[in-house]
């Protein structure tokens, strides 16, 4: 079989075009002789002449060969010839790793199976929780706040939106008079814009565009806010309408002055701040964060405590049983019954 290879796989081009014609009129005298059907078939595929013959053998033969740096190799294992175009180690890779896959494809487990292997995860996890070691109850939910810290992180980053750049913006510069006179007429004035717990988003800057269509100065009220949040949102309002600070009141109060040439933008709505909905998550996400970092912070403390208490109660132990064994030889040598008599 090994010797078939080459005459299957390669053709020859013929030497000449003498012997090329005496093949042609050999092969189709004998069609010709053999059965009327082929005589037939080789005149509705072009004659059965000489000068026919010979332009569908050059067809057939002068067809261009394709030579490449492929390798053929012939298995003949289990009595059958197989050929195998290309690099064998390769396709061996290739099938070991379909085979894995459909291995795993396979082995697809029941529901039966799922439920029983979180009964199992379960079980395992309420034997931690209840176990008589404080320490490994401690050690289990400081694991687990980690986990769901790392969880929190890496939703958190969907929501981090890239700034695009700005041209540089040339803040107005206003006088001591007339930073009093905005400051009076924004108290008075009843106009104002909420910041609630989504945060700064596109809908703040927004309403305050929608403010200033008919009044110089708005005031945003930030409630909720922590400590020092409220001169980050001051900030990040400004570089986002393009507005003036004119004073932080105590109870969280800024008041914006739109500028004096001030003109309407077309889209109000910046392109590189979040919707209304996603504000929110964003808000849920960080919020359970920072729950979740102050009971890892409480769970550290603890399992430092109690590990500062076992180490404590271990030096007591060896201070009191060195005691005792100091106590028990100083009875031992002045007991008269066990000294040696002469």
């Amino acid at each position: 079989m090994a010797a078939l290879a080459p005459l299957v796989l390669r053709r020859r081009a013929v030497p000449s075009a003498a012997s090329l014609a005496s093949i042609c009129d050999s092969w189709g005298r004998m069609c010709l002789a053999s059965s009327p059907p082929a005589a037939s078939f080789l005149r509705s595929w072009g004659g059965s002449g000489m000068e026919a013959q010979g332009r569908r053998w050059r067809r057939w033969f002068w067809q261009p060969v394709r030579c490449g740096s492929t390798t053929v190799t012939l298995d003949t294992d289990g009595g059958f010839a197989r050929f195998t175009v290309g690099d064998t180690g390769g396709a061996k890779q290739k099938g070991d790793q379909r085979q894995l896959q459909q291995q795993k494809n396979k082995k697809k487990m029941s529901r039966k199976a799922k439920v029983n292997q979180l009964k199992w995860y379960r079980l395992k996890a309420k034997k931690k929780m209840k176990s008589p070691n404080p320490e490994v109850r401690i050690r289990y939910k400081l694991e687990k706040a980690k986990r769901k810290e790392e969880w929190l992180i890496e939703k958190l980053r969907k929501y981090e939106v890239p700034r695009t750049p700005e041209p540089v913006h040339d803040p107005e510069i206003l006088t001591e008079e007339e930073k009093f006179y905005l400051k009076r007429t924004g108290e008075k004035k009843k106009n104002y814009v909420p910041v609630g717990r989504r945060g700064v988003f596109g809908g703040v800057v927004l309403n305050m565009h929608l403010h200033w269509k008919k009044h110089e100065t708005v005031k945003v009220v930030c409630k909720p806010c922590r400590p020092g949040q409220v001169h980050e949102y001051a900030e990040e309002l400004t570089r986002l309408s393009k507005g003036t600070v004119i004073d932080i009141k105590p109870d969280n109060t800024i008041i914006f002055y739109r500028g004096k040439n001030y003109v309407q933008p077309k889209v109000m709505s910046p392109p590189d701040t979040l919707s209304k909905q996603k504000a929110l998550e964003k808000y849920r996400y960080e919020q359970s964060l920072d729950h979740t970092s102050q009971f890892i912070e409480k769970l550290e403390k603890e399992l430092e405590d109690f590990l500062k208490h076992v180490a404590l109660f271990k030096n007591r132990e060896g201070l009191t049983s060195e005691t005792n064994g100091s106590e028990d030889t100083n009875t031992t040598a002045d007991d008269p019954r066990t000294t040696s008599r002469f």
